[in-house]
């Protein structure tokens, strides 16, 4: 009898063991298959294949607002539903760090098409503009009011300033 609760014992631990959590060090954004206008994320290895073994809640912030996600086979759907065509800035933080991406959302007849933005070129335009105006004195005006335009897209599409710098500072440390 000694011998079987041992034995059970053993194999109790032994499950454990073996119950580990899978880290999302990567997560591909598409549309729901349900067209409902919410979000799906998908995990992902470095090479965009989905891994369908992670199952189980995760914590994501999505532009801003943290909230637990459950997976299913490697995929998610966001509880939120989009409006209008939007910025959404979606991080993950587990032991291997931050993984975040900032994606455009357009909205047309019920369909939403995710394009993911590098944060470079949050970097890259305006300072691209700003060398111009410097570079052609005659361009001063024309470069101000193409920084007003960026400045109001972004933030009447829900891309606010401290999610612009969040971005450029989370793109910034990816690179090193």
């Amino acid at each position: 009898m000694k011998r079987i609760y041992l034995l059970l014992l053993f194999l109790a631990f032994s499950s454990f063991a073996f119950a580990q959590k899978a880290a999302i060090n990567n997560f591909i954004v598409k549309e729901s298959l349900l067209k409902n206008s919410k979000l799906a994320i998908i995990a992902a290895d470095s090479l965009d294949n989905p891994i369908e073994k992670i199952n189980g809640l995760y914590t994501f912030t999505v532009s801003g607002f943290t909230q637990p996600v459950t997976f299913n086979d490697g995929v998610a759907i966001l509880p939120l539903q989009l409006e209008r065509s939007a910025f959404v800035y979606i991080k993950h933080q587990n032991e291997s760090g931050t993984h975040s991406k900032l994606l455009y959302v357009y909205k047309k007849d019920g369909s939403l098409n995710p394009y993911t933005i590098n944060s470079m070129w949050l970097i890259i335009f305006p300072a691209l503009i700003i060398f111009l105006a410097f570079a052609f004195r005659k361009f001063i005006i024309a470069a101000v009011i193409i920084l007003i335009i960026f400045i109001y897209f972004n933030h009447s599409n829900g891309l606010n300033l401290s999610t612009f710098f969040e971005t450029i500072f989370d793109g910034l440390k990816g690179m090193f």
